[in-house]
């Protein structure tokens, strides 16, 4: 899969979620920065995506903290809100 194809579908996994919330969030952050985003923070980007909306939720809103594995991609996406 291209680069071009890869930043397509994690677009549109972006904009597709379970909740609204999670949609106008996530969707707005990847629209911003996904095309800047190292090959690296978009493997664990795209793992983040296959968490739970209620969880990243809480995790993206400071209500729970995140696992350590995404916490500072986590505090990328609250940071740019």
């Amino acid at each position: 899969m291209s680069g071009e194809d890869r930043l397509k579908r994690l677009k549109i996994r972006s904009w597709r979620r379970g909740t609204r919330e999670m949609d106008l969030i996530l969707g707005a952050f990847f629209d911003a920065h996904g095309a800047d985003l190292a090959d690296d923070t978009l493997d664990l980007y795209e793992a983040m995506l296959s968490e739970n909306d209620h969880d990243l939720y809480a995790w993206v809103a400071g209500k729970s903290p995140a696992p350590d594995r995404f916490s500072a991609l986590i505090a990328q996406i609250r940071d740019s809100r």
